[in-house]
Formats: C-alpha cells, sequence, structure tokens
C-alpha cells in the first residue's frame, strides 16, 4: 500500500474518536470502545500482527489504565474526605477576604488556587473546587466555568506529581526508552519536563491576563477588554510569581513538583500582596453587574443530591495540612538522593511477556502517587476529627467517580498501546507511517503544529496523560524524520496536550455539571477555543525558532 492512504488508515482510529466525540457528541465512554476495536481491525487486518500481540499490547494497556485510576481514586479521596471534613469550606472561606476586586479575586483563586489543585490531584479536579468556590463568591456560573477551564492549561504538565509527563510520555516512549536503566529513564523524562516548563513559562505568562479580560468582555456590565487589560501588571506579577519557581522547580527537582511548589510559593507571595493592594488595579474595584441584569444563560441550575459541605472550627493552617501531606510525600519519595522511592518500587505487580508478546507492564502499588493521596486521606481522617459515617461516605463517592472514568480508560489506553506497539508485522507501527507520512508533508514547518495535535489529543480522550501516552513516540519519529531536536518537539507534544485541555469535552461537561450548566458546553468552548488557538500557536512559534 502506499505511503499516504496506509499513513490515513494509521490515523484512523483517533480521527474515529474525534468524528464521534466532537461531531456526533458521543460521550467517551461510548466513542473509545468503537475506536479500540477500529484500532485492534487495523492492526489485525492490515499490519498483519498475530493476536498474541494485540492482546499483549490491549493488558499492558489495562494495567497502565488502572494505574491512572487508582491515581483519580487518590486524588478524588482526598478532595471528598476534605469536602466532609468540612476543610474545604474552611479553605474557601480564606479567599473570601482577599479584595473586593473580582479581578484580583479570579487571578488569585482560579490561577494559583486552581494550579494548586491541579499540580496535586489532576485529573480535572480545579473545576470541582476553584468554580463552586466562584460562584459561592457571587460569580455568574458561566464565568466562573470559563476561567476554571482556562487556567487547565499551564499547570497541567506536571498535574497529579507529574502524571501527563511520568506516566503519558514515559509510556508512550516505552518501545524507545526499553533499553534504559530506570535512572536513566527518569533523567529523560526530567529533561523532556524541563523543556515542557520552559516552553509553558513563556506561554502561561498570559493566561491570568486572558482569563481576566474574558471575564470583563463577556460578563462585565461595559462589555470591556480594556476594563481587563487594566489589571495587566498584577496579572502579569501573579504569573510570574507561579511560573517563575515552576521552571526552577522542573530544572531542580524534576517533573514532580512544578505545579505544586510553583503555586505554593504563588500563593504565599501573592495572597499578602493582594491583600495590601500590591499591584492591584487602581480605582474603583471591578464587580459584575447586579445578578437581576445578566443573562438568562450565565446561572446554572441547583444541583441536586449535592450534600452541604459541614461547618466547622478549624484553623486554616490544619485545614491546609493534608496538601501539606501530599508536599512533604512526595519529596519525600521522589528526590533521588533518598532511598524511599526505591524502596517503594519494591512493592509492585509484575506483569511480564504479556500473552507470549514479548510486551511487559508494572503496577507500582506504593511508589504512584494514589498511595500518597490515599495517605493524605487518612490523615485528614485524623486531624480533622472526621466522622466514620462522613469518611465512609468519601470512600464511597470516590469509587463511584472513579468506576465513571474507568469506562472510558479501559478502552481508551489499550487503543494508545495497540496504536503504539503495532510494529512487527505487514509494516511499520502506526506512529511510525504516520510520521513518514506528516514528515513529507509539513516538512520543517512541523514543530509549529506539533502542540496543536496534542490538544487535539487531549480534546478527544480527555486526557493530556492519554494524548502524551498516544503521540508522544510519533511526534518523537517525526523530529527525527525532518531533522529537528525529538526532545524538544515532545515536549512541544505535552504543552499542546496540556493546552487542550480548556476545550477537553469531558473537562468542560465536568465543570459545568458541578454548577448547574448542564447542556451549555458548546458556549464555554467556543470561548476557551481561542485561547487554546493562542496558546498552542505560542508554543508552536517558539518551537520554531528554538529548533531553526
Amino acid at each position: 500500500m502506499s505511503e499516504y492512504p496506509l499513513a490515513l488508515l494509521a490515523f484512523a482510529p483517533i480521527l474515529v474518536a474525534a468524528i464521534l466525540v466532537a461531531g456526533f457528541r458521543w460521550p467517551a465512554s461510548r466513542a473509545m470502545p468503537i475506536a479500540y476495536l477500529t484500532a485492534v481491525g487495523l492492526a489485525l487486518g492490515v499490519w498483519g500482527l498475530p493476536i498474541k500481540q494485540v492482546a499483549g499490547a490491549s493488558a499492558k494497556g489495562l494495567v497502565i489504565a488502572a494505574s491512572l485510576l487508582y491515581i483519580i481514586f487518590g486524588a478524588i479521596l482526598l478532595l471528598n474526605s476534605l469536602r466532609e471534613s468540612g476543610g474545604l469550606k474552611v479553605i474557601r472561606s480564606g479567599f473570601t477576604r482577599l479584595s473586593p476586586d473580582r479581578r484580583v479575586q479570579v487571578i488569585v483563586i482560579a490561577w494559583l488556587f486552581g494550579a494548586f489543585i491541579e499540580g496535586s490531584a489532576g485529573f480535572g479536579t480545579p473545576a470541582a473546587v476553584a468554580v463552586p468556590l466562584l460562584v459561592g463568591l457571587g460569580f455568574p456560573a458561566l464565568s466562573a466555568v470559563i476561567s476554571g477551564m482556562l487556567i487547565q492549561s499551564t499547570p497541567v504538565s506536571f498535574g497529579a506529581a507529574g502524571t501527563p509527563i511520568l506516566v503519558g510520555v514515559n509510556k508512550g516512549m516505552d518501545k524507545l526508552l526499553s533499553g534504559m536503566t530506570e535512572t536513566e529513564r527518569y533523567s529523560w523524562l526530567s529533561d523532556i519536563g524541563e523543556k515542557v516548563a520552559f516552553l509553558h513559562g513563556i506561554c502561561g505568562t498570559f493566561i491570568p491576563l486572558a482569563v481576566v479580560c474574558v471575564m470583563t468582555r463577556y460578563f462585565g456590565r461595559n462589555r470591556s477588554w480594556r476594563e481587563g487589560l487594566a489589571a495587566w501588571r498584577f496579572a502579569l506579577f501573579a504569573a510570574f510569581s507561579f511560573t517563575i519557581p515552576y521552571v526552577l522547580v522542573a530544572r531542580y527537582l524534576g517533573p514532580e513538583f512544578p505545579s505544586l511548589f510553583g503555586a505554593l510559593v504563588g500563593l504565599a507571595i501573592v495572597v499578602p500582596a493582594a491583600r495590601k493592594g500590591f499591584l492591584t488595579p487602581k480605582g474603583k474595584p471591578w464587580d459584575f453587574d447586579d445578578s437581576r441584569n445578566w443573562d438568562a444563560d450565565w446561572n446554572g441550575n441547583q444541583v441536586t443530591g449535592q450534600r452541604e459541605e459541614p461547618t466547622v472550627d478549624l484553623p486554616l493552617w490544619k485545614a491546609w495540612a493534608p496538601y501539606l501531606v501530599v508536599a512533604g510525600l512526595l519529596v519525600l519519595t521522589r528526590l533521588r538522593e533518598l532511598p524511599v522511592g526505591g524502596l517503594l518500587k519494591q512493592v509492585s505487580l509484575q506483569f511480564d511477556n504479556l500473552f507470549d508478546s514479548g510486551l511487559s507492564a508494572s503496577f507500582d502499588l506504593l511508589y504512584l502517587p494514589g498511595a500518597i493521596f490515599i495517605i493524605a486521606s487518612v490523615a485528614t481522617y485524623f486531624l480533622h476529627g472526621m466522622r466514620a459515617e462522613s469518611y465512609k461516605r468519601a470512600w464511597q463517592d470516590s469509587a463511584r467517580t472513579m468506576l465513571k472514568a474507568s469506562v472510558a480508560l479501559v478502552f481508551t489506553v489499550p487503543m494508545a498501546q495497540v496504536f503504539i506497539n503495532s510494529g512487527g508485522g505487514s509494516y511499520e507501527a502506526m506512529p511510525e507511517v504516520l510520521a513518514n507520512g506528516v514528515a513529507n508533508l509539513a516538512g520543517e514547518a512541523w514543530p509549529f503544529f506539533a502542540p496543536y495535535l496534542g490538544g487535539f489529543g487531549a480534546f478527544v480522550a480527555g486526557s493530556n496523560t492519554v494524548s502524551n501516552m498516544t503521540f508522544s513516540l510519533f511526534q518523537f519519529e517525526v523530529a527525527q524524520q525532518i531533522g529537528a531536536n525529538p526532545m524538544w518537539v515532545v515536549a512541544l507534544q505535552a504543552v499542546g496536550g496540556a493546552a487542550g485541555n480548556v476545550i477537553c469535552i469531558h473537562n468542560v461537561v465536568a465543570a459545568s455539571a458541578v454548577v448547574g450548566l448542564v447542556g451549555r458546553e458548546g458556549v464555554v468552548i467556543r470561548k476557551t477555543f481561542v485561547v487554546f488557538c493562542l496558546y498552542a500557536g505560542l508554543a508552536g512559534l517558539v518551537g520554531v525558532v528554538l529548533l531553526r
């Protein structure tokens, strides 16, 4: 078969998923099984792979999906434990005394606090925390959702303790990295993470100002860009307070910590500054018009079945303590100079030569961030004096949330693994076939388009991690074909995959549902799509300049 038809067939599983999710608006839980079957059909019928290789790749995907679900469960469990204990309500109330100016409030809460939640939990959880907080402070529900979505870009590459890099890129590049020692592999991934942080540091600097401008233009009394631009000094101050430590942490500590520690440092700098009015906009504090004058579609419906969070007499430091436990355990287990991480990795489930395919997988029970989140949740139970009934409810709610995510992941990740491990039959692996076709079409201009492909993957799969897992090897192969530095092109993939979260249907639906805006996801995506295009485009331009 000639090059371009074969490349189109290699792209078919991704294209099928995109058409079903974006075109027909199917949920990922329905679309991804069909995309998986498409990949399997092509692997068996066109690529001529033996059934045992497809079965082995699928089984490896299931092990990786189980690892992701373990992380998701732990992250959601910690969040639900804080909600049931009343700690989350205390954290929220601490933000209400910041400033009467809504521009300041949205930057601190959506950008910095949202980035912290993303760094510690990932998987769209900032929407579950920051969006209701903004609504509780008097923001229109639609404005709160859009603001919460826009910040899910810069911190996402290092969300859930670096999962998009340490799981997404790692597993996506497994074929290439298999000959490396564990130390060499981690060093390689850290190098990628450093490049990702550098690119995000440039692009993310403009996100706080973009959030403010979108808010004042579409939800202000005067529908004014200028009122948003008036906050440029504070917006840039808040941006640099996060991105500078973010880049430094990626350089010196590794891919687990940039978003988590960058946001903590940013909060420590910006919150006191905001209370003292440092660099905040001059003149009358900006506010929304009277709620009676808001457009009808700005407000959400009351979310039924949502329990009222308890009111407790809890010091602010104690409310934050579980997240400090997460940060401390991450440092303790991730620093290469300490033996703790190595000891934890010894408690691992190994799956070698799956279905006699030569493919292997592992599940690190104690080293994965899921274990750290569960430990922090247990600490919350004791620190906050929770009742057993409330804590049991947190576990039950978390299990239900994980099960909802499982249907899509148990097909999406195996599809990515079949896609990646499709070599050895009649043709090269699907990413390599795609790389050859794309390299001939785009040539040296490919670095500009690399972030858009990453964003497309996140849009379809609902995850930066899965986007990286699916396309990292493809991006590496394209870079080699055109003579560009493959490390930088993989970094551009990761940046685009993170930016794609702002238009990811799954995340938009989740964020909208929290405040009762189900059915208006299209309105949100139309506002966030422009920011995604600008973000990915700027990253692409930087990539072109760096790779000249």
